[in-house]
């Protein structure tokens, strides 16, 4: 896949095949889109594009952004976008000048400018444009006229509700993990840097890896243990994630992003860690003592191999 970061430096495409959207979790429904214009684009000789935006609008356009969540983030959709085949990404930057366009002038000045494509594939509820005023009936009507046409997706539905990314984060906001892995027809991810902590856990028999989570914007799961396979470098391990304020020990009240890796032992501070989230444990909670928490991980340990074999 290539991946082309604005819009200034695009190549020509040849019988561009283009779908447009901001992808997040790149879930079943966007996988049935990124299938169809693969599809289409190999059926007319074809490119497959994803035109997708970053940062998300709601940031730039301060739509309660304290409150979003992004199921991925950018480096994830891309390597997400990538595994399914798609030819070519290409991320512009999102503005308020950007947002501002009228809905035809979209299709004129972005769309056809940039991408003259020979098909344009949509979900069923794309809007795009000024006030979010253009949608599947305008491409139609300007199609002829610009020489494209135009594919509907319709809603694509998994155990008899539709897809879409509110529902993936509902689920993990939940600590459902299975339904969102279900929903996205993936595995959820988390990934981080390793840092410093406090070192409490090698004190207690259960030392584990702090991640710091680069993008702020990124969905956290609630707080709770939760079973993981950790992917370190070509090593995949099974581990068990605390999603804490640490409420047993002395806390600071930032939450801790922690993952105790079974069956290793090795320094790995400033690693890259990729958790692949498969189950939910169990809440989070305080215990009166510490080793009242130390029989409880145990017991959490267990169960995480339990699941993860």
């Amino acid at each position: 896949m290539k991946v082309f970061k604005g819009l200034s430096a695009l190549p020509k495409f040849k019988n561009a095949v283009l779908t447009i959207g901001t992808y997040d979790g790149v879930h079943a429904g966007h996988q049935a889109i990124i299938q169809k214009i693969n599809e289409i684009a190999r059926s007319i000789g074809g490119e497959s594009i994803v035109l997708t935006f970053d940062p998300h609008p709601r940031i730039v356009l301060n739509k309660d952004k304290e409150n979003l969540k992004l199921i991925s983030t950018i480096d994830e959709k891309i390597e997400l976008l990538d595994s399914f085949g798609l030819d070519n990404l290409v991320i512009t930057p999102f503005s308020k000048n950007f947002a501002s366009t009228e809905a035809k002038d979209y299709v004129r000045d972005v769309l056809v400018h940039y991408f003259q494509p020979a098909v344009i594939v949509i979900g069923y509820d794309h809007k795009f444009g000024k006030g979010r005023t253009g949608n599947i009936n305008l491409l139609r009507a300007l199609g002829p006229k610009y020489n494209f046409k135009v594919e509907e997706i319709s809603a694509q539905t998994i155990h008899e509700i539709s897809v879409s990314s509110t529902k993936v984060r509902n689920a993990i906001m939940e600590s459902n993990i299975k339904e969102a892995n279900t929903l996205l027809a993936h595995s959820f991810i988390i990934q981080g840097d390793v840092v410093h902590g406090d070192k409490i856990g090698r004190t207690i028999g259960f030392p584990t890896a702090n991640l710091h989570i680069k993008d702020p914007y990124k969905l956290i799961p609630p707080v709770g243990v939760y079973a993981v396979w950790v992917e370190i470098g070509e090593n995949k391990l099974k581990g068990a994630l605390s999603i804490s304020y640490r409420p047993t020990v002395k806390s600071d009240g930032e939450l801790r992003v922690e993952v105790y890796i079974l069956d290793f032992n090795q320094d790995i501070y400033g690693e890259n860690l990729r958790l692949i989230l498969v189950d939910f444990i169990r809440k989070d909670k305080k215990f009166d003592t510490l080793d009242e928490l130390i029989i409880q991980m145990q017991k959490d340990v267990e169960q995480v191999r339990n699941v993860l074999n």
